[in-house]
């Protein structure tokens, strides 16, 4: 079924069709109803990638995220959406799985796709592969990663202080034996978080801390489950634990709970987002909230700003505050943390 068969049937020229489709108001009511109704009849559907290349201009923009298991990737793809859908545009959400390659995979099929623009977290930093797309005339903007300079727009969490915000709790706290769970160094959020944890220590000027670094194998609670199987059966064990996001935080805290532990007073735990379920838990979890859904549509905001203006446009790199959440997994009013 194609646009001719819709103006052979309704005896109008293939223009006129073209212009009930896309300028009805140039189009007299009669023959406007005409067009609409050999439409329905026939059950046409127009063909959007054609007339969308036609123009020169995608109606879609791309998003590619490490983890779209992770449900703070969820919510700021939400805010992608409904800045987007405001501006009648669609979202393809990608899922680089932290792999290079399937990042570099996804960003040829979205250059293929000709989308408006590419809204990325890069699982490594800002290389070669990335900056091609904007040199061939792609908007990019960083999402959730900051931009190393002036030159493209980034939105993103000050997660060194984040880091700080997590440790600097514990340490108020009474904690003397501080654990980090983390995940692959190259991801710069696990390197800020951790990075600000360290910064936290130092600045305490306490010199009886004892603070360890342990690499979980995968950024979600099954990691979290793996590390914590090895991190709390150590003597003596941490008091403490700053986990680098939610995900990895739940599965320390099945794991604790499975061993008989009291939370906090046997182990206290902060986790790193404040997604819902850190709230939702037996055990709230304490948590560094990040404001996820405006995060996204402050990035698509940019995005649509730079793919309209072209060299006009003015780059913006805007950093949020993140917020420390004390919950039942950290609060330690009227208990001492186990030595």
């Amino acid at each position: 079924m194609s646009v001719h068969d819709v103006a052979r049937r309704a005896g109008v020229s293939l223009g006129t069709v073209s212009n009930a489709l896309n300028r009805p108001q140039v189009v007299s009511p009669d023959t406007l109803e005409r067009v609409r109704k050999t439409i329905d009849e026939l059950g046409y559907v127009r063909n959007e990638s054609a007339r969308q290349l036609r123009a020169g201009r995608s109606r879609t923009i791309g998003l590619v995220v490490l983890d779209v298991g992770n449900p703070f990737f969820i919510d700021v793809a939400r805010g992608v959406e409904d800045a987007a859908n405001a501006a009648g545009l669609a979202v393809i959400l990608c899922n680089s799985d932290a792999s290079t390659a399937k990042e570099d995979n996804y960003l040829d099929l979205l250059e293929q796709l000709r989308v408006r623009g590419v809204l990325i977290t890069p699982v490594d930093t800002v290389g070669p592969r990335l900056e091609a797309v904007r040199q061939r005339g792609t908007p990019v903007v960083l999402l959730d990663r900051h931009a190393r300079n002036k030159n493209q727009s980034s939105v993103w969490v000050d997660d060194v202080l984040g880091g700080e915000l997590a440790v600097d709790h514990l340490l108020e706290t009474g904690h003397k034996r501080i654990a980090f769970v983390g995940g692959a160094a190259k991801v710069k959020q696990v390197e800020d978080r951790l990075k600000g944890a360290q910064r936290a220590i130092r600045r305490s000027g306490k010199v009886d801390i004892e603070f360890g670094v342990h690499v979980a194998p995968s950024l979600n609670t099954v990691g979290g489950i793996a590390a914590a199987r090895q991190l709390l059966a150590m003597r003596p064990r941490p008091t403490a634990v700053f986990c680098v996001n939610d995900l990895i935080a739940l599965g320390v805290l099945q794991v604790a709970l499975e061993m008989g532990l009291r939370i906090p007073h046997d182990v206290a735990i902060v986790g790193y987002d404040d997604i819902e379920y850190a709230a939702a838990v037996s055990h709230p979890l304490s948590s560094v909230r990040q404001p996820r859904r405006l995060i996204g549509q402050t990035a698509a905001k940019l995005l649509m700003d730079e793919a309209e203006a072209g060299e006009d446009h003015r780059h913006q790199q805007i950093v949020f505050k993140p917020e420390l959440i004390i919950r039942q997994s950290t609060d330690m009013r009227g208990k001492t943390p186990r030595a």
